[in-house]
């Protein structure tokens, strides 16, 4: 009477491995992640253009389970005297984010603080004369004070240093 019930016990314990390791891989990001993430990352406006275009789509990347979590520019004012530095802020914070969620922070800070301040040369580009000038002026201050405290945890939104 027990063998009976020994083979297919058996059969399930030798199946629970393979059930277990398929689940696991399914569920692991894809192998190309990091170079996603630095691709979103850069100073040029194509890298920008793409973060953008998966910020609108992100469904479509859930498997690679980024944080796409912002809390904008933090303090400072999302649209300081009018100028739209919104989307510079989400993309740093989608940075910050990531890269302290993957360990390599550290490593890639600078980056993400020039790619910050390039995003918002971008917005100020748009603006010219005296307006142009008071722009530049204040990218420069929010590109100074993320490159000085963009380590606390009241700058980035994160309690992870």
């Amino acid at each position: 009477m027990r063998r009976r019930h020994i083979a297919p016990l058996a059969g399930i314990a030798l199946a629970l491995p393979t059930v277990l390791f398929s689940a696991t891989v399914s569920s692991a990001a894809p192998a190309d992640k990091g170079a996603v993430l630095s691709s979103w990352t850069q100073t040029s406006a194509g890298s920008f253009n793409s973060w953008n275009s998966a910020r609108q789509n992100q469904a479509g990347w859930s498997a690679y389970g980024f944080d796409w979590s912002t809390d904008y520019c933090t303090t400072s004012p999302d649209n300081p005297f009018g100028f739209p530095f919104k989307d510079a802020c989400a993309r740093h914070d989608f940075g910050y984010r990531n890269y302290k969620a993957a360990g390599t922070f550290d490593a890639n800070k600078a980056r993400l603080d020039s790619a910050f301040y390039a995003d918002l040369q971008r917005v100020c580009d748009t603006y010219s004369g005296a307006s142009g000038t008071a722009c530049d002026a204040t990218a420069w201050t929010y590109y100074q004070a993320v490159s000085v405290f963009g380590f606390s945890p009241a700058v980035d939104g994160s309690a992870v240093a």
